[in-house]
């Protein structure tokens, strides 16, 4: 089967052909006819195998009739992601251009103004993210009555980020006689139920059972140790002895170890960049293309990049931090071994990720294939007690027999009548005749030794000495009259 006998217009056969593509893959061949017939379509297919041509290519056809009109669009794609977004565009603009469409991408950390400029201008094609679509919406910049087809792409994605009731909003201002696509990798029972709901007697597609991994990755599993520099170690042995490593995606749970990760590869001297949802959209562009066009070799990432992003030449996908959705995994795994290709998956597992390890060897059902890393960091289960983890992080506190003092217990038992507080003195004794008394505070010891004061001259005693002596009553200023007293005073003249 070709493109040619799918019904595709010439114009866009043109396009496909100029694109080096000639078979369609079974999801296109499958999805073309019934989207051209107007058809809602439920597709189901793994991560890479061309859903995204399979809409983009029949709504190019279709939208060859009519023109748009300023602020309502013929079509509505909705992504989860500003990367996949970006990624529909240029699909659009790749296949697309033997056609004058207008298409606008409404994503978040873009300026309102350039995207409603395009909208004036009638849009044919409009991609976006739920949220940027809805304040479109509400600043009254944006109809949506003139919406012919919609596109829910990457549904399961939708429901893990949230985004289910900002669809349900949007589908409500769409017209009752729209044409919708739904497209999904896993289909979880939540996104079964939205499909009853949004779709009208659609045609079901599944190319491949959900959940499933492709054929074509080599999945590999590695043992760490529980801490993150554990992990760090075994991660850059792993990439220095991959001799068929072209460029590789790692994958991370937490933004914040996205950016570590990223500084401590680089600082080894890998080319490395970072992807996540702080960056802004402009920054997160750039390493995206930088990443695409062989500048980096490799790109730290979160989950934003896990869904639909189509780099066809990744040869690896490492897990530095195994996903807690075992569909995630699904779907982290296919930026790899697309399109035919062949690609390596290896997931590193800490002591405490052995249940979501289970869940994904569930939800599999591959198994579990092992990989022994010979190097000097943790490389099977036991290896991680070999050094004390303190010792590694670099922050250990010492305890108190290194520090030199007893413990508590060793000082109650050797001194016990040293906790007992010391009794008060009944008379007061004058400071001549006292003798140096030990120490005030229990259980500890003098540390510096005491000094006889030195002799007062005679007729002169200090201060406190005049407060111990008791026996002599003190009447004015006693025997000392101070020197501005002895002045002569002139008296006033009468």
């Amino acid at each position: 089967m070709t493109f040619s006998t799918l019904g595709l217009s010439p114009k866009v056969l043109a396009a496909v052909e100029a694109s080096g593509y000639t078979v369609p893959t079974p999801i296109q061949a499958e999805a073309i006819p019934h989207v051209l017939q107007r058809r809602d379509v439920l597709g189901i297919a793994q991560t890479g195998t061309g859903k995204t041509a399979g809409f983009v290519l029949p709504m190019i056809t279709l939208l060859e009739q009519g023109r748009a009109r300023a602020r309502m669009p013929r079509t509505l794609i909705l992504e989860p992601t500003r990367e996949l977004a970006a990624q529909v565009e240029e699909n659009f603009n790749k296949y697309g251009q033997n056609h004058k469409l207008n298409v606008a991408l409404l994503i978040g950390g873009v300026s309102f103004g350039d995207q409603e400029k395009k909208l004036d201008r009638g849009v044919d094609v409009l991609i976006a993210t739920p949220g940027r679509l809805l304040d479109h919406c509400e600043r009254g910049k944006l109809l949506t009555s003139g919406v012919e087809i919609l596109v829910i792409d990457e549904a399961d994605r939708m429901l893990d980020m949230g985004f289910i009731p900002d669809i349900e909003r949007i589908v409500k201002l769409l017209p009752f006689t729209r044409q919708t696509l739904f497209f999904s990798a896993t289909m979880p029972p939540e996104i079964q139920h939205l499909a009853d709901l949004f779709l009208s007697n659609p045609v079901r597609i599944e190319v491949a059972k959900p959940a499933t991994t492709a054929k074509t990755v080599t999945q590999l599993f590695v043992h760490t140790g529980r801490e993150s520099a554990d992990k760090r170690v075994v991660l850059r042995e792993l990439i220095r002895g991959a001799t068929d490593l072209k460029n590789a995606i790692i994958f991370c749970n937490r933004k914040r170890e996205v950016a570590v990760l990223a500084r401590s590869l680089e600082k080894h001297g890998f080319s490395v960049g970072a992807l996540h949802g702080d960056m802004d959209q402009r920054a997160r562009m750039a390493t995206l293309d930088a990443f695409k066009n062989n500048r980096l070799t490799l790109l730290v990432a979160s989950d934003v990049a896990a869904r639909g992003l189509d780099i066809p030449d990744v040869s690896h996908v490492y897990n530095f931090d195994i996903p807690t959705h075992a569909d995630d995994y699904v779907h982290r795994i296919g930026r790899t071994g697309r399109a035919g290709r062949s690609g390596t998956s290896i997931t590193l597992v800490a002591p405490a990720d052995q249940k979501y390890l289970s869940a994904i060897d569930k939800l599999t059902g591959d198994g579990v294939k092992w990989l022994e890393v010979a190097s000097g960091g943790a490389s099977a289960p036991q290896a991680e007690e070999a050094e004390p983890t303190e010792r590694k992080r670099g922050s250990r506190r010492r305890s108190s027999s290194e520090r030199g003092a007893a413990p508590a217990a060793e000082v109650r038992e050797a001194a016990p009548e040293a906790l007992e507080p010391a009794p008060k003195p009944v008379a007061k004794v004058p400071v001549q005749d006292r003798k140096p008394e030990g120490p005030v505070t229990a259980g500890r010891p003098e540390t510096r030794p005491r000094t006889e004061r030195p002799e007062r001259p005679a007729g002169r005693q200090s201060r406190h000495d005049r407060h111990e002596r008791d026996d002599e009553p003190v009447i004015g200023l006693g025997d000392h009259v101070p020197q501005f007293l002895l002045r002569p005073v002139r008296a006033p003249s009468s």
